[in-house]
């Protein structure tokens, strides 16, 4: 992923079209009127050797005429002399072009394609690609339809990324009518160079942009994607809309979680994850965008229904409740001041109904009590039209009220046509999100709650594990590397528990036996009751072939069922290979529920974590969920809670709730064992007996592989880099830690900024600052390890817990090529050699990640800093009023 030359692609200054033409309806005619009509300022050149002059505008026989070099190219030519064309425009010194023609990526009789020959003539020359297979790019705000659009945007401050031409041009369709307009609108095509993550950098930190929408078909850089969604969506709402959600021939999956685990679900995880909101078709999406543009933040969730019809109120509380949503009970309190308000026949509860006859005060009267209500989070205002009001009267009360408050989420909906229609405008004029049905309202409001709780999931802060595990990987690595040098990719029930017991999960006693004499042999040693299981690496779901007995207590019970047992699975499955029998004790945990927990491997993100209920019926109940590593205690937490089965885990009637520390630390065990060994590709804890006791994994499956990646690369997410810990030695002899940040130090660091001095605070922030507020304490600790670090030294507190000594911190620009660094030492500890630790283990971080430089800015009378990075080889350069800028080169 780079930003490198996307400033020339989307802000150029010049444009060449190669393969321009006056042939009508051709596709260089389209672009040249496309680009003439826009009001494009710069130079517009045609290149094509068989015209003198097109459209007016004087063409050049081919590229080396061109009178100068073109921020922009747009190649209109066929596929076949698109790679001579970049090479030639590179040669000159064009930093980008849009590829238009489709067809590239099929292969050639030498076993290439023209794409790639494309794409290395475009690397030697750094030159960036947009498309092939595109209709192109717009940017209305200064004139640039590069593309051949049958129809232009208007400017406005959304932009919208797709993969398909096709879906490009009916929305530009949809929009105009509408008034909708745009900051960008970019057809990605087949996205062989400039993808997702990059536009999504690029646009993440454009001012021109409002909000991001997206049209994804698929990712092909699953961790840059990652980085860039998550970084733009900090700073503004990004809605996508991802194509193909069903996949009807999906190949049969050797494990319960990779056949639950669609590419649906995974994607569904990811835009979670990510801060984003997805939704599912061309209107929702921007219903959803004008509606996190225009709205306040609601403070919840539960929403209020004001309106003047009992009917419509009725239909919106129904679409609340079917789309998931919370209605708020209105408090005793809330209800008397009602009462004092409205007419004695009102609803006297929600939706509050304020009759028929309701005018603009009665409305507003409602308003401000619901606005007060500690247990109103948002209200929705609803009128139907009605013989004895005006519905512009009202909704000019609803305006005003809302203009005078400075807090509480307010939308509206008018039901109706031509009466109500003045109305809406004056709510659109007024910024107030404004709808024409009950389930529009009721849907925008919920895109609010949706993504509210993704953007939690960026500013959460999680709590830290109940209790510290050290794994015993080298055993789980012995015990997989054992698997696949026998040359079997479906490890043992036995081995596989072995696994999950190395990084401490519970699991029920099991031993192999050869034949069903065996099997009572154990039995008889065993004692007590236990369960017989076929062991086979040809058969995925034993109990779907009789595999399975229970409950067996006298050794020749076993013997007999072992027998029968053969019998059936030969007779049901006779090319299957027998290995013998798994002989286990009976776990008789009254009133515990059964769970799964697995692992698969999704071919975009990796590796994907599933959570739901357990047991044969699995894939038919189908209450799970999914989602990607790596996890902490939150989203664990939060992973479980998006379940069905979640509600009985908390307790009902006589059955208490489970131990939810000790399944969350099981989720968090399972993603660390797939961490640290890349070679598990599937995993299978079905059923996970939980209760109050705490869990035990009742049978186990995991598929393997050799590894082509470490455990770290093949996430979409990069994990916490414990490998970057280190002891440090203090000048006064005490101990201190070197680490990596984490979410979970987000208290001490508030304890850490508190002690600095006012002069260590100035240095640090260029000015005085009081308590950094949690969302801004979370962007320091939640940091995305692939393009920011951050360094922390701290050691146990003599008060409880941990100490946050120092922290230096750096964030890399896309390209890798600078990385600007921030350091502050606690004011008690100068002089103990900690600055100058830190300092130097992220200039070694920042050398072993190949950035090009390091840089940052000190104030002038910051003399201590000064010499202390002036004795790493930092230069200084020019100063800008009291801030100097010091650099050090890395390469």
């Amino acid at each position: 992923m780079s930003l490198r030359n996307l400033t020339h692609l989307f802000q150029p200054r010049s444009i060449a079209v190669i393969g321009a033409s006056a042939q009508p309806n051709s596709v260089g005619a389209v672009v040249m009127r496309n680009l003439l009509q826009g009001g494009f300022a710069g130079p517009i050149m045609p290149v094509n050797p068989r015209y003198t002059a097109i459209s007016g505008v004087l063409a050049y026989p081919d590229i080396a005429s061109l009178p100068l070099v073109p921020d922009l190219a747009v190649i209109a030519t066929p596929p076949a002399s698109v790679p001579d064309a970049v090479r030639d425009l590179g040669a000159r010194g064009t930093p980008a072009a849009v590829v238009l023609a489709a067809g590239l990526a099929a292969a050639r009789d030498d076993g290439s394609s023209l794409q790639e020959t494309m794409l290395e003539h475009a690397r030697t020359y750094g030159m960036r690609i947009l498309g092939p297979n595109c209709i192109g790019v717009l940017v209305p705000g200064i004139g640039l339809n590069a593309s051949f659009a049958p129809a232009a945007a208007l400017p406005g401050k959304i932009a919208f990324v797709s993969q398909s031409g096709a879906l490009c041009t009916a929305v530009l369709d949809w929009a105009r009518p509408k008034g909708i307009g745009f900051s960008h609108f970019i057809s990605i095509g087949d996205a062989a160079d400039v993808d997702f993550g990059d536009v999504l950098d690029y646009l993440g930190s454009d001012p021109g942009t409002r909000a991001i929408l997206l049209y994804i078909e698929s990712i092909r850089q699953r961790r840059n994607f990652m980085s860039a969604a998550r970084a733009a969506a900090r700073n503004k709402p990004i809605l996508a809309i991802k194509a193909g959600r069903f996949s009807e021939g999906a190949k049969a999956a050797a494990s319960h979680t990779g056949a639950l685990a669609g590419a649906d679900a995974v994607y569904e995880a990811a835009f979670a994850r990510a801060g984003m909101l997805r939704v599912y078709d061309i209107d929702e999406l921007f219903d959803g965008v004008e509606t996190l543009a225009r709205s306040r933040p609601p403070r919840g969730e539960r929403l209020a229904v004001l309106t003047n019809g009992g009917g419509i109120g009725v239909l919106a509380v129904d679409d609340l409740i079917a789309l998931g949503g919370k209605l708020a009970e209105l408090t005793p309190a809330t209800i008397a001041q009602l009462d004092a308000l409205l007419p004695p026949a009102w609803s006297r509860g929600n939706p509050i109904d304020i009759i028929g006859d309701a005018t603009g005060s009665r409305y507003v009267s409602a308003l401000n009590v619901l606005l007060d209500a500690p247990e109103v989070d948002a209200v929705l205002v609803m009128h139907a039209p009605t013989a004895v009001s005006s519905p512009s009267e009202i909704a000019e009360a609803v305006v005003r009220c809302v203009k005078e408050r400075s807090r509480g989420h307010v939308a509206a909906c008018w039901v109706g046509e031509e009466s109500v229609a003045p109305a809406r405008r004056l709510f659109a004029e007024a910024g107030l999100a404004t709808f024409d049905t009950p389930r529009g309202a009721v849907r925008a409001f919920m895109h609010l709650v949706a993504y509210r709780r993704n953007q939690e999931l960026l500013m959460e802060t999680p709590p830290s594990a109940p209790a510290e595990f050290t794994p015993a990987t080298p055993v789980a690595r012995l015990l997989v590397q054992g698997a696949l040098a026998n040359g079997v990719d479906m490890m043992s029930e036995p081995e596989a528990k072995a696994v999950l017991s190395a990084y401490g999960i519970p699991t029920i006693e099991t031993h192999i036996a050869a034949n069903p004499s065996d099997a009572a042999r154990l039995a008889g040693e065993m004692g007590g009751e236990v369960a017989l299981k076929i062991l086979s690496p040809d058969i995925s779901h034993k109990s779907d072939v009789g595999g399975v007995v229970l409950g067996l207590a006298a050794p020749v019970d076993v013997e007999k069922a072992a027998e029968a047992m053969l019998d059936r699975v030969k007779a049901r499955f006779p090319e299957a290979r027998i290995s013998g029998f798994t002989v286990q004790r009976m776990a008789r945990r009254s009133g515990a529920h059964e769970v799964i927990i697995g692992v698969t491997t999704d071919p975009i993100f990796g590796p994907v974590i599933l959570f739901g209920e357990g047991g044969t019926a699995v894939e038919i109940i189908a209450d799970r969920t999914v989602a990607l590593p790596p996890l902490n205690m939150s989203l664990a937490q939060k992973m479980i809670e998006r379940t069905r089965i979640s509600k009985l885990l908390k307790g009902y009637r006589d059955r208490p709730p489970v131990d939810m520390e000790a399944l969350c630390l099981t989720l968090l065990k399972v993603s660390q064992l797939i961490i640290d060994i890349p070679e598990i590709t599937e995993l299978d804890i079905n059923p996970l007996f939980a209760d109050g006791q705490g869990v035990i994994a009742l049978d186990a499956r995991i598929k393997v592989a050799p590894a082509t990646m470490s455990g770290a690369d093949r996430l979409a997410i990069r994990p916490y880099p414990r490998e970057l810990e280190e002891q440090f030695t203090l000048a006064d002899g005490s101990e201190a830690v070197l680490r990596p940040i984490r979410p979970e130090d987000e208290p001490d660091h508030h304890i850490f900024v508190s002690q600095l001095s006012p002069e260590d605070i100035r240095f640090r922030f260029f000015g005085l600052v009081g308590e950094l507020p949690h969302t801004e304490m979370a962007r320091m600790t939640q940091i995305d390890y692939d393009r920011e670090m951050a360094f922390i030294a701290t050691r146990p507190s003599p008060r409880n817990g941990n100490e946050t000594l120092g922290v230096v911190r750096t964030v890399t620009d896309a390209d890798n090529s600078r990385a600007e660094f921030a350091i502050v030492v606690r004011s008690d500890l100068k002089g103990s050699g900690l600055g100058r630790r830190l300092l130097q283990k992220m200039i070694e971080y920042c050398r072993s990640r190949d950035t090009a430089q390091l840089v940052g800015q000190v104030l002038t009378d910051n003399v201590r800093m000064l010499k202390l990075i002036e004795g790493l080889g930092f230069k200084r350069g020019p100063s800008e009023g009291d801030v100097v800028e010091v650099s050090l080169a890395l390469r």
